[in-house]
């Protein structure tokens, strides 16, 4: 992420977990993307932990969740659908990414950052409560049912 072009300072912290140690020095937080892999049950498990500490607040389009390792189905210790769950029960998006391969983990990086802008209020007339509804809109309808 930090490789891409940004028209404003960007700042990424990474965490283990929630919550964030106190720090009155921390900078201002735009965006939240917990990561699971889905690889491992302990890594759903503590973002399912780390998820009781973030305010309400933030789930009005600032949360985001990125399932890795979405390319090697057969290794996978977690089904998609408890993840499509996870993010629907936060209404919140979710993208799946093979971050071994180079191309995808750019345009990830790339989806990231534009989020991030829209979620610093640094895109005129899009909100983080806009882009949600946006990314609503194209979800599958078998959602619902999941």
């Amino acid at each position: 992420m930090l490789k891409e072009d940004c028209a404003s300072t960007l700042k990424v912290h990474l965490a283990q977990s929630l919550p964030l140690p106190s720090n009155v020095n921390r900078p201002r937080i735009d965006l939240i993307v917990f990561v699971v892999n889905l690889h491992s049950k302990y890594s759903l498990q503590n973002v399912e932990e780390s998820l009781h500490h973030v305010d309400a607040t933030f789930f009005l389009g600032k949360v985001g969740f990125l399932a890795t390792g979405a390319g090697q189905d057969n290794h996978c210790s977690i089904h998609r659908n408890t993840v499509l769950r996870l993010a629907h029960t936060y209404r919140s998006p979710l993208f799946f990414c093979d971050l071994e391969v180079e191309g995808f983990r750019a345009t990830m990086a790339q989806r990231l950052v534009r989020m991030l802008q829209i979620c610093a209020g640094h895109v005129p007339g899009v909100s983080a409560l806009n882009l949600l509804s946006l990314m609503r809109s194209s979800e599958n309808p078998f959602l619902e049912d999941v």
